[in-house]
């Protein structure tokens, strides 16, 4: 079980060593899963660190419904393990072997939410009744409600509480600790600081000796400035490829419209009852500038209805008046410097040459659904408090008031890329485990099945480490001759930031990463902006190598080595997107390429804009994995995308595999 020792540093400075088997950076819905498996399959010497439990996406996020994607378990829908991973496929940039196993686990998993008692619902047969999501062919998706995500993070840590696991609540991990070379390199720890002892001598160093480290500390949130992450979600990507471990899929995520004062998603039914938009600029003059894109209210109306579920911003709902025009205008207001809001009071507003706004003037599917729903109350307000009370009273337990115009962007929301993960979510950096949104598993995906990969991951995670990965950490003393040289180099970095006059300003850097990457790098990219923002991130990256960092005091020392791990997580982000450029890719997913040269127009009432390049489709068969080179130089190569496995096993030597643990070779 845990065990305390110390250590004395070369400044005399004491630091506690805890010596654990398995250790946890992160305490979101994937990390207290996997924390989960790892007691009931035996392993009880593990602990939990963290910088700020409940302080993730997972408590922290959600939507009107906030799905979870899952195989199809009621009905006479056929669904099978392979037809769900051709889903999670279909749109490219994913493994077929990992997509099968996600597929595998998802039931399993998802009985597994249902038995801690995350509130799915289910009819009378005690069928749990799905609907269909974004890129969805079939019924799979299921939802809690709004609160999905945190109803899954609250009850997996009542049961990691029960079980007794050690949780180590305000001590952020800030270097991963290694031993071996090439191939044979492996995690053997982290460095932590105890955030209540920052300012104390020694910086409140903590010493983790693990055998096996697991990561799931989640997306790079704070790498763009219009994001609706929580605040200060840095998601750690800096900290795994500092040692070397690749990352695959960082070109693609995941944008759509959120308001920006309480951070949350704007889909289902807060489009479903078709609010009014509309900008205002620094003298208050405001303009419904969705009417300049569209050349009749019917249109305007049905893709605001649209993106409930077509919410996220993809670049295939550009072209003939697809509801991702919407999220273009809402852009283009802000990039003017209006301000954008959702005004649920009244409905959309006409302008010159628009009908008025009319329930039955929309398209079929948005009339037949607001019917059925007995949802044609005269204002979009009303029509929300009777299909979603709960959407109304999520806003007014954060203090907003939706009955006051709403102010929005188009953020990001989720990231598919991360880092690789083998088919036991293993990194190539041996004994490394990278599970939930920190695990690039996917490309292009169904909507909600981020939720199923974070806890797939983790169980796989933990069945690796339960039957393979069982061996003892090093001993203190042997520990410390391989850990000591890069503690001391941590420890030197801290104290050149409180002491360089010359250093980088930290805050100021966050702040220029941010903007670049929204400018840049979000759903509306281009060519020349992007080769422009690779540029700027090199140099920024290597002043940084060159000069360190500065900060004002102690207080501000954690977030200084978040803020070298996010210049160079930015680095990597950039210059994978400017590698996929490069090989010819382009408006795919959830991004738009603007290019002069492009072969697509957008078509709106003001005319062709936006031209921009079409996807390269067979770009879709590899994926770009990257890495940290040990000049600090990023490296990006293509690799092919492995197919779906033909699954014929035979259960008798599945069997006789199984018992003498050849499954995991």
């Amino acid at each position: 079980m845990l065990q305390r020792t110390s250590c004395t540093l070369s400044d005399g400075t004491s630091v506690p060593i805890l010596t654990v088997q398995t250790l946890i950076i992160g305490s979101g819905a994937a990390a207290l899963n996997c924390a989960e498996h790892l007691w009931e399959l035996g392993v009880r010497d593990l602990a939990i660190a963290t910088d700020n439990l409940g302080g993730g996406t997972s408590n922290n996020s959600g939507s009107d419904k906030q799905t979870y994607y899952k195989i199809g378990i009621f009905g006479d829908t056929p669904d099978s393990p392979l037809d769900f991973a051709r889903a999670l496929t279909g749109g490219g940039m994913c493994h077929g072997d990992l997509a099968y196993c996600e597929a595998l686990g998802s039931a399993p998993e998802f009985f597994h939410l249902c038995r801690n008692g995350v509130p799915f619902p289910l009819n009378r047969y005690g069928a749990y009744v799905g609907y269909k999501t974004d890129h969805d062919p079939r019924q799979r998706a299921t939802s809690a409600g709004p609160k999905t995500s945190m109803f899954m993070f609250g009850r997996s840590l009542v049961n990691v509480r029960r079980q007794g696991t050690p949780i180590f609540d305000g001590h952020e991990a800030i270097a991963l600790l290694t031993a071996g070379a090439g191939d044979e390199k492996r995690v053997i720890g982290a460095l932590a600081i105890d955030h209540a002892r920052v300012g104390a001598a020694g910086f409140g160093f903590v010493l983790f000796n693990a055998e096996n480290v697991v990561m799931a500390t989640g997306g790079p949130g704070e790498l763009y400035a219009e994001s609706v992450y929580p605040h200060g979600q840095i998601g750690n990507h800096g900290l795994a490829l500092e040692i070397g471990a690749r990352a695959n899929n960082l070109s693609e995520s995941q944008y759509g419209l959120a308001s920006i004062g309480y951070r949350w998603n704007l889909s289902g039914t807060y489009q479903q009852v078709v609010p009014c938009y509309f900008s205002e600029d620094e003298a208050g003059n405001t303009r419904h500038f969705l009417n300049a894109y569209h050349d009749t209210m019917r249109r305007e109306a049905t893709n605001i209805f649209l993106k409930g579920y077509q919410w996220p911003f993809h670049a295939a709902r550009l072209q003939g008046y697809g509801s991702s025009l919407v999220d273009i205008a809402v852009h283009n207001e802000r990039q003017a410097g209006r301000r954008v809001y959702m005004d649920f009071l009244r409905n959309p507003v006409p302008g010159e040459g628009l009908e008025a706004f009319a329930v039955d003037n929309m398209e079929d599917e948005a009339v037949t659904y607001l019917q059925r729903s007995g949802a044609l109350q005269p204002t979009p307000y009303e029509r929300l408090a009777h299909m979603n009370q709960p959407s109304i009273d999520l806003y007014s337990e954060h203090g907003v008031d939706l009955r006051e115009p709403l102010e929005i962007a188009v953020c990001a929301q989720h990231n598919n890329g991360g880092l690789v993960g083998n088919l036991w979510w293993e990194s190539n950096i041996r004994h490394l485990f990278p599970i939930g949104e920190l695990n690039g598993s996917h490309g292009v995906r169904p909507g909600g099945s981020a939720l199923n990969s974070g806890q797939v991951g983790g169980l796989r995670a933990a069945t690796y480490i339960a039957n393979v990965y069982t061996g003892r950490p090093l001993e203190p003393r042997q520990f410390l001759t391989v850990a000591a040289p890069q503690v001391e180099r941590e420890l030197a970095k801290m104290k050149g930031m409180l002491n360089r006059e010359i250093g980088v300003d930290s805050a100021a850097l966050r702040k220029d990463i941010q903007a670049r990457m929204s400018r840049h790098a979000a759903f509306v990219r281009s060519v020349p902006g992007i080769a422009q923002a690779v540029e700027e991130a090199r140099r920024q990256w290597s002043e940084v190598r060159a000069r360190g960092l500065r900060v004002n005091g102690p207080d501000d020392l954690a977030d200084g080595i978040r803020n070298e791990h996010l210049c160079l997580t930015q680095l990597c982000f950039l210059e994978t997107i400017r590698t996929l450029i490069e090989r010819g890719g382009g408006s795919r997913g959830a991004y738009v390429i603007l290019d002069d040269e492009g072969d697509r127009w957008v078509e709106t009432r003001r005319g062709r804009e936006l031209r921009h390049r079409s996807e390269n489709e067979a770009l879709r068969q590899e994926i770009l994995e990257t890495r940290v080179d040990e000049t600090g130089s990023v490296c990006v190569e293509p690799v092919p995308v492995r197919p779906l496995p033909d699954d014929d096993s035979w259960y008798e030597t599945t069997w006789k595999d199984w018992q003498e643990k050849r499954i995991y070779e």
